[in-house]
């Protein structure tokens, strides 16, 4: 995806319809839950209707959405038909209950055309002279994952009329929602086999015009996240996350835990009409969710703190009082619905912190524990970007906690607890708001540089060392280590109908496997490194795997074995070693055998004896420092451009790459040592940049100054900046070496108040800004 997309969707003017999160209840759940994938009655509707309506709906519960299965056949044009079995009175007649009761309807659909509606060639309505026949892509297509319907050929004007026909017919019924699903690139497939783009296209067009809310799924692909915000109002970001255990549970702990390495990915797509879709929140019965207390509380904050859709999976005539608790606390809804999604500061940790700052200037600040043990977790008020002292709200406990200088410490988090605050800048403070932040305006072609940020030449450039202990030796065979990950770790996202067993005594990895019966059940895994092995038990009652690297299929293997072969645990059945150093997504898809299994997860990082080259700018570098620290001492070797570190470093700089060789450093062995090249750059690894004169940035900030701080280099040229719609001065922004982190424009002495800071390109190559720091009144 071109950094622009993100940008430019994101700018465009929201569907009013869809400005807030929405909030409101799913079917799908418990279809699952019951084993009966038509629960959805007319009777069981009207239950949840009546249910959201006295318990839910005055704190803005309000969509009753009715999932796949609703429709039986088509009519004399080729449109669904409701269930006359499931609807014996009609389905209208349902959706009249709906609305009586000030709740709007939704329902279910997926791209495509069904075999039987293509081979009837029916007329389309409102259409003279199309057919239902003349539609259909040419050869004959799939156009969904599950391979139920053909693909419609949009060349062909009668196509986007036939969708024109069903969303017509669904505004006459009062339809106000409908999920697409099966959304390609995502929804298991994302090497452009099955592409949906234009069927995403059509219906969008159709139902704007309805002012009908468009949600999309399944786990669709984050590279075109432009895309789907400039069509619709909402997408999943994963997997279902439902456990598929019908009559025991709606969900599992895993499947919370897999959405915080996704939304690390998604979160800054979210926002201003579009919005990143977790799907059901299961937290309302605890006999039923499948989670404990902490585990609820924690969903709950997750999904409020992202700005997701607040749509129930439970059954609402049965809630529990401790899940009304969570699904009505005002505090925590406002969270939701003030529509900033929250960006991690690490997640690196088991310990996180989420934080997003509030249209007042507040920020809120969820303390997740992650891990197996009680934790205290302290919030840096740096890290959210504050520079001072803040006063403390616990949301959940409704409660004022106090004034702390510069940072909080929420002693003993549960194992999978949270602690969610609201944390108020006091008088004097300094707020710093990242160029990606949700409210800073961009007017132009701006683009983001994701992480590709060019490290600073006129400051020193660091390079840190943390000594973590003589761990393990490198391995021999090369300068990696390997990291194993359990098939329980949190990070790998499971769909479909998987189940754990445990003490098979097999020879399994920690005697524990995952494994799914059904074909197109699949597992995907993000991680960060150059080399992935799949490793799982070989077997005659086992079958083929396709494979999956970063959305392209690159192997299928086989896990079976031969009748009368023995059983073969721990075997390594795909790896690959030569990938570039960085973030890649391995995912394997069930293709064939009664079972497919996942016992391990290897992955490969550079090692101590070759760790990653960082490269900067061309011109002469700056000076560098490398430190070690040990048991509460700091040894520190610094170094000119050109000249070899001392202590039995093995350290070079030449050109535009930094190489660090470290067996030791001041004598000391570093073992298996972590290597964090720390650059002195963009702030948050990002900037936005644009190259036409013209072009302008802006942010509206309550208090009494504010700085512009950007990077300078020899591409540069000036840019006007204007307070209040005032031209306050022409900065010049050229230089003869790249430095980031310059505060070019400073103002102070603000009456208290609001004010808009507004950055105007006026020349040179290009024009970046980085950071927008305003001091509280």
């Amino acid at each position: 995806m071109p950094p622009s997309e993100a940008t430019s969707a994101k700018e465009s003017t929201p569907d009013p319809w869809a400005v807030k999160p929405y909030m409101g209840w799913s079917s799908y759940s418990m279809q699952v839950y019951s084993g009966n994938g038509k629960w959805i009655t007319a009777d069981q509707i009207i239950k949840q209707s009546d249910a959201m309506k006295t318990k839910l709906q005055r704190y803005g519960y309000d969509y009753i959405n009715v999932d796949a299965a609703w429709n039986d056949g088509f009519d004399a044009n080729g449109r669904p038909k409701p269930s006359a079995t499931l609807y014996p009175q009609g389905l209208q007649k349902v959706i009249d209950h709906v609305h009586k009761n000030g709740q709007k309807f939704g329902l279910y659909t997926i791209p495509g055309i069904s075999p039987e509606v293509y081979n009837a060639s029916l007329p389309i309505a409102g259409a003279p002279g199309c057919t239902t026949h003349d539609i259909v892509k040419q050869p004959i297509q799939q156009a969904d994952y599950w391979n139920i319907g053909y693909r419609l050929d949009f060349t062909n004007p009668c196509s986007q009329k036939y969708i024109d026909s069903i969303v017509d017919m669904f505004a006459d019924w009062g339809v106000n929602f409908v999920k697409f699903d099966s959304v390609t690139p995502g929804s298991g497939i994302s090497d452009l086999s099955l592409d949906a783009r234009d069927d995403v296209a059509a219906w969008s067009s159709a139902l704007k015009k309805h002012k009908i809310w468009f949600e999309l799924s399944w786990a669709l692909d984050p590279n075109y996240a432009g895309y789907w915000r400039s069509k619709a109002n909402g997408w999943r970001i994963d997997w279902d996350v439902e456990c598929y255990c019908a009559h025991e549970a709606l969900t599992q702990w895993q499947n919370i835990a897999r959405l915080f390495p996704r939304l690390e990915t998604w979160w800054r797509h979210g926002g201003n009409g579009g919005w990143n879709d977790l799907d059901s929140l299961n937290v309302g019965n605890g006999t039923m969710d499948g989670l404990t207390e902490d585990e609820r509380r924690t969903a709950m904050t997750l999904w409020a703190i992202s700005a997701a859709p607040l749509y129930l999976g439970n059954d609402l005539t049965n809630l529990d009082k401790y899940g009304l608790s969570l699904l009505t606390n005002p505090e925590v809804i406002a969270v939701d619905q003030a529509g900033t999604p929250a960006r991690p500061v690490s997640t690196s940790t088991q310990q996180q912190t989420w934080y997003a700052l509030n249209p007042d200037g507040s920020y809120t600040v969820a303390l997740f524990n992650l891990g197996r043990t009680d934790k205290d977790i302290t919030v840096d008020f740096a890290d959210l970007g504050l520079t001072g002292a803040a006063k403390v709200r616990d949301l959940w406990a409704r409660k004022d906690l106090g004034r702390f200088p510069a940072s909080f410490t929420a002693a003993t988090v549960p194992i999978h607890g949270v602690r969610l605050l609201k944390v108020t800048p006091q008088a004097g403070a300094r707020i710093a708001v990242n160029d990606d932040a949700l409210r800073v305006g961009y007017q132009g072609e701006w683009t983001r540089n994701d992480g590709k940020e060019v490290a600073a030449t006129s400051q020193p450039l660091t390079v840190t060392v943390t000594d973590t202990g003589a761990v393990s030796a490198p391995p021999a065979s090369g300068p990696v280590r390997t990291i194993v990950h359990d098939n329980t770790d949190p990070g790998i996202s499971y769909a479909g109908t998987w189940s754990q067993s445990t003490g098979r005594g097999l020879g399994d990895y920690n005697d524990n496997v995952h494994y799914t019966e059904r074909n197109g059940d699949s597992f995907q895994y993000t991680f960060t490194g150059t080399g992935v092995s799949y490793i799982t038990e070989m077997d005659t009652s086992q079958g083929e795997v396709d494979i999956y690297l970063d959305g392209q299929l690159v192997k299928t293997v086989n896990t079976g074995r031969e009748q009368g072969q023995p059983r073969l645990s721990q075997q390594t059945v795909f790896s690959v070693n030569d990938l570039p150093n960085g973030s890649h997504t391995l995912m394997a898809v069930k293709k064939s055998g009664s079972f497919m299994l996942l016992d391990r997860i290897d992955v490969q990082q550079p090692s101590l004896l070759d760790p990653p080259a960082a490269s900067f700018d061309r011109k002469a570098p700056a000076d560098v420092t490398v430190k070690l620290q040990r048991d509460g001492s700091e040894f520190t070797g610094v170094s000119r451009a050109g000249a070899a570190l001392k202590a039995g470093t093995d350290y070079t700089l030449s050109g535009s790459t930094v190489t660090l060789r470290a067996a030791y450093l001041a004598g000391l062995p570093l073992g298996e040592a972590q290597l964090d090249f720390t650059f002195r750059g963009d702030h948050l690894n990002d900037v936005h940049a644009t190259t036409r004169n013209g072009d302008a940035v802006s942010y509206t900030f309550d208090g009494t100054g504010v700085d512009w701080i950007t990077a300078t280099g020899p591409d540069q040229g000036l840019a006007d900046v204007f307070i209040d719609g005032k031209l306050a001065k022409r900065v010049n922004l050229q230089a003869t070496t790249r430095a980031t982190q310059q505060t070019v424009f400073s103002v102070a002495g603000l009456r208290a108040g609001k004010h808009t800071v507004r950055i105007v390109k006026v020349s040179g190559d290009v024009l970046r800004t980085d950071v927008i720091r305003y001091r509280t009144r």
